[in-house]
């Protein structure tokens, strides 16, 4: 069997054009999730559905936040600590 690289422990800073759209896409998908939620939970009148409602609803929020920071950067900045090609080859050798 190959061996296989340990998982990443932290995102890498730097957002590609893919990464930024999977993130897009993810924030809509978060923010529906929450907004659905949100919505049943003031439609029930059974505590115990409201509460898993809310619940459900309030880790989609967390969840739409947490993806939010990823976008907080300066993409420009992070991009330019990243060494070219040409750059790693010289130090290569």
């Amino acid at each position: 069997m190959e061996d296989q690289q340990p998982p990443i422990p932290n995102p890498p800073r730097a957002i590609t054009t893919k990464d930024l759209l999977y993130l897009k896409d993810a924030l809509s998908w978060e923010l529906l999730a929450f907004k659905k939620f949100s919505f049943y939970a003031k439609q029930v009148n059974n505590p115990v559905f409201k509460e898993a409602f809310d619940s459900a609803g309030r880790m989609h929020q967390n969840h739409f936040k947490k993806l939010l920071t990823h976008l907080q950067i300066n993409n420009d900045e992070v991009m330019a600590e990243i060494p070219s090609p040409k750059q790693t080859k010289s130090l290569s050798q």
